[in-house]
């Protein structure tokens, strides 16, 4: 990606938006990727969602993911 706030950091936020992770696999970021998938995810599940942590981690997580992907400077 070219710079932070280019076209394709706004795809990957979009991207990011839909599905977790995403966005940092159309970056590249296969790592990252990962791990966000993976962490929200497992708090969208349905014992995340019956003791609240779907709203305690996975929602801020979800937010950082899609922030994460927009404001990527790249290496």
């Amino acid at each position: 990606m070219a710079s932070q706030g280019s076209a394709g950091n706004v795809i990957a936020a979009i991207c990011s938006f839909f599905i977790p992770g995403l966005g940092q696999l159309v970056q590249g970021r296969i790592l990252a990727a990962l791990l966000f998938f993976l962490f929200v995810s497992a708090g969208h599940g349905i014992a995340g969602m019956t003791f609240g942590i779907f709203f305690i981690i996975s929602v801020p997580l979800h937010i950082w993911c899609i922030v994460d992907a927009a404001l990527y400077k790249g290496d």
